[in-house]
Formats: structure tokens, C-alpha cells, sequence
């Protein structure tokens, strides 16, 4: 599970292994979260195979066409619908009720592709560098995951290297106090790096678990992106080794597909290691993780899933699958 992402928990009750009732309350939020697309898919996909028995080549095309709304993307639906196409024609498919079986198998097939043990650092601090454009929900995501892990009974640190926004240090400030973990902190306009710098010899020096980094969202150009983050890495390393280990990018669900263009950018200049994906209750188009899998190449590790402190989960592909398409 994702609740041990970011290293080893404490042997406290608290950090047991999940209960049935825990693993269906985590699904139920999971439901919740991705109502909006399922209910649009469900609905959809239900018209596709109304009144037919066997599967055939018109159905596949309507599916087809159903997957791209969801945002799956041309590529991914390309896929996916060729693979079922494949089948049909082997074996046939029967009916509509194999048709979802052999749909969700696929997602989570592209899903399980890009999972992977993420690697942690064998003595702490684990540097953690969250990147992403303004508007996504970045800091916001930064702060929630500080009261996720402190919760957890790790020992957190923030790091408002964002001197770019205004008000994004006092914004960060503001969920550091909501989360009860300390910040460093630097001017408005100030050098991110030297921010980054001051964070992680505190880390070292207060035997932090976890420093969670908070990087400008928007730079003039690519280049000034690509350097900025460059420098941000060299300094982190010769502090800690391997650091950051984990770059994770935030996105917004909302955006779909025209966040993709983005993403890619960010994956490029930040060699990011997984995604943050926020907003995910307030869109029809969940299909796009699937979409971030098959074209970033990269697991959504968390999923933001309203306003609220505790919204946000961390993203377990399985569930999601299941949630989606009833």
C-alpha cells in the first residue's frame, strides 16, 4: 500500500496492517472521489452494449469513442481498444459483463506497468521536491501531505522554496500551522536554493524523518525552469545524498489532456518520479491517469479529493480501477 511511501512507519498500533474495515473505507472514498467520470462511463458504456448479446466491431467503436470522453487519451484508447478488438476475434467476447472484465483488466494492466518500488534512503531525512505549474494546487497538496505522514507519527519539515508567488510562503506557512510541523523559510524574491539549503541542515541537525520541498511553480522560460530546479537538486545533494529522492509532480485533473503538455515539460527538467494528481472529485474525465501512465510513463501516487486537510489519498491503482467502472 501507499501509506509507506516515504519510508519505514513506526511499530505503533495506529501503523498495523489495514483492516477490511479500513481497506473499505479507502475504497469507498476512492468511489467517491471518481463518481463523476464513473457514472458518465457507467452510463456510457451501458448504451454501447444495450441490447445486444455478443460483442461485435460496432460496439468496439462505440467504446472507443466513449474512452476518448473519459480523456484516456488517443493513445492509450488505441491501445486498449485494439487489444479488445484481438480478442473479439479470437475468441469472441460474449457479452457486456466480459466487456467490462476484459476493459478493466487492460486499465489496470497500463496502471501496473508503471508501478514500482519506490527506493528510500537507508538513514533519513528523505528529500521530497513537489513541482507543477501555478494553479494546480501544489502548495495546498505540500501542506496535506505534511499532515498525512505527521499523522502517521513521522517527523516532518517544510521548506518554502517557492519565493516566486506571492503569498506562497505565508500560504505554506499557514497549512505548516494547520499540519503542526515547522517550516524554513525565506523572503519573497529570495534565492530557492538557499531556502532548499537552510531546510536541509535543519533537517540533518533535528533528525527529521521527511523534508518536504515546495518549488516555484513558474519560471519566465523552460530554461530558467530547467536551471532553477537543476540548482535546487545540486544543492540538495551535497547536504544529503540522493537527494531528493522523490520529485513528485502535481497535476490537475481538471485540465485533462491540456495538462499533459505540461507534465511533460516538468518530467523533463525535474526528473519526477511520480504524480500528484488534485482535483480528482471535480471532473467527468478521470480517464486521464490512465492517459498519465501510458504516456508519461509514471504512477499517480496520490489523489486530492477536496478542500479539506485529510483529502487526499494515497493512490492505489487497483481501487481505482474498480471504482471507476462498475
Amino acid at each position: 500500500m501507499a501509506f509507506s511511501l516515504f519510508g519505514k512507519r513506526d511499530k505503533t498500533p495506529e501503523n498495523e496492517p489495514e483492516t477490511p474495515q479500513q481497506r473499505a473505507g479507502f475504497f469507498d472514498r476512492m468511489k467517491q472521489a471518481v463518481s463523476r467520470t464513473r457514472e458518465t462511463l457507467t452510463e456510457s458504456i451501458s448504451s454501447v452494449i444495450a441490447l445486444t448479446r455478443e460483442i461485435d466491431e460496432a460496439n468496439l467503436d462505440d467504446l472507443e469513442l466513449v474512452l476518448l470522453k473519459s480523456d484516456i487519451g488517443a493513445l492509450t484508447t488505441t491501445e486498449v481498444i485494439g487489444r479488445l478488438r484481438d480478442r473479439a476475434l479470437k475468441g469472441g467476447i460474449s457479452d457486456g459483463a466480459e466487456l467490462k472484465r476484459l476493459l478493466k483488466a487492460e486499465l489496470n494492466l497500463i496502471l501496473d506497468r508503471v508501478a514500482h518500488p519506490l527506493h528510500h534512503p537507508s538513514h533519513p531525512p528523505e528529500v521530497v521536491m513537489m513541482v507543477g505549474v501555478n494553479g494546480t494546487g501544489k502548495t495546498t497538496t505540500t501542506g496535506k501531505l505534511a499532515a498525512l505522514f505527521s499523522g502517521q507519527g513521522r517527523s516532518v519539515l517544510l521548506c518554502a522554496a517557492d519565493t516566486f508567488r506571492a503569498a506562497a510562503i505565508e500560504q505554506l506557512e499557514v497549512w505548516a500551522g494547520r499540519s503542526g510541523v515547522d517550516l524554513i523559510k525565506t523572503r519573497q524574491g529570495g534565492d530557492p536554493s538557499a531556502a532548499l539549503f537552510d531546510a536541509c541542515t535543519a533537517a540533518k541537525a533535528r533528525s527529521i524523518d521527511l523534508l518536504i520541498v515546495d518549488t516555484a511553480g513558474r519560471l519566465h522560460t523552460k530554461t530558467d525552469l530547467m536551471k532553477e530546479l537543476d540548482k535546487m537538486r545540486r544543492t540538495a545533494e551535497k547536504l544529503i545524498p540522493g537527494a531528493p529522492h522523490q520529485t513528485l509532480l502535481v497535476m490537475d485533473a481538471t485540465t485533462g489532456q491540456n495538462g499533459l503538455q505540461q507534465a511533460r515539460l516538468f518530467t523533463e527538467a525535474a526528473r519526477v518520479t511520480g504524480i500528484v494528481l488534485t482535483k480528482l472529485d471535480g471532473t467527468a474525465k478521470g480517464g486521464i491517469v490512465i492517459a498519465i501512465a501510458r504516456e508519461l510513463g509514471l504512477p499517480v501516487l496520490f489523489a486530492g479529493i477536496g478542500e479539506k486537510m485529510e483529502d487526499i489519498l494515497p493512490f492505489d491503482p487497483a481501487a481505482f480501477v474498480d471504482s471507476l467502472i462498475d
